[in-house]
């Protein structure tokens, strides 16, 4: 029997593993890219009969997993799979403040981990996919931050930015291609993660929309992670996915 192929990075925590374990009830193929493995999805796989994969891999080289992803798919026996899918999820805020307090090392680390490795990743994907009889899909996790300017927040804005923007990119390429791949940039709305749990600790005075960032805590408008994954996956699901480049769940019918 044929199956799904998912590829995901930042699989070990909050939306993240909440996508794993929505794709891994599904009973396909999963390899998660993370810093950290995790031990509540192997029994989900062995239940539904998923074939799981963990690499422990740190994302600031993306180069280094990038190769070892090309290689690996290299050696897949392609007729196994109905579809191949690249979700990039993993990102990372950095210390909040003015770009002015910024390390250079910090700067260096979200752009790596937010951008590099996700264009790393993604063309590794693309090219050695490219002659699988199959659907291929890439789903880059944006942000609305990388549609609206922030303060205290340059690193991460500028990352999800670029990762809109080379979404847009890749989009054109691949519909010039016969069989190219679909594409989207997809910003989730807003979630109840570590992220916001950052974001509203953070020092008032060098981050002036903390209290926003409160209210929303407060007034229960943040989505959960398993709400927020699956709204991302029936996105990825729907059979218009890619007409967009760039979007975001809550301009959809999703509920």
């Amino acid at each position: 029997m044929k199956k799904h192929l998912t590829i995901l990075t930042g699989g070990s925590r909050g939306m993240g593993l909440c996508m794993a374990q929505q794709l891994l009830k599904g009973g396909g193929d999963l390899l998660c890219i993370s810093r950290q493995t995790s031990d509540a999805l192997t029994p989900l796989a062995k239940a539904s009969g998923a074939t799981l994969l963990q690499w422990q891999q740190d994302l600031a080289h993306g180069y280094r997993v990038s190769t070892r992803l090309e290689h690996w798919l290299h050696e897949q026996v392609v007729q196994r799979f109905t579809s191949a899918t690249l979700i990039n999820n993993a990102g990372v805020i950095g210390r909040v403040g003015p770009l002015s307090n910024a390390q250079p090392g910090d700067i260096e680390h979200a752009l790596r981990v937010g951008l590099e490795a996700p264009m790393q990743l993604t063309a590794a994907f693309l090219r050695a996919t490219e002659n699988w009889n199959c659907e291929r899909k890439v789903l880059n996790i944006s942000s609305g931050l990388g549609r609206r300017a922030m303060a205290a927040q340059a690193a991460y804005c500028a990352a999800k930015a670029g990762m809109d923007h080379f979404t847009r990119c890749v989009a054109l390429d691949e519909a010039d291609k016969p069989f190219g791949a679909k594409v989207c940039s997809l910003a989730p709305g807003v979630i109840d993660t570590d992220m916001q749990t950052q974001l509203r600790s953070a020092e008032a005075g060098l981050f002036p929309d903390r209290d926003s960032f409160v209210s929303l805590k407060a007034n229960g408008q943040l989505a959960s992670p398993e709400v927020a994954a699956a709204r991302v996956l029936a996105y990825l699901a729907r059979p218009d996915f890619g007409s967009q480049p760039v979007a975001d769940v809550r301009e959809t019918n999703l509920q």
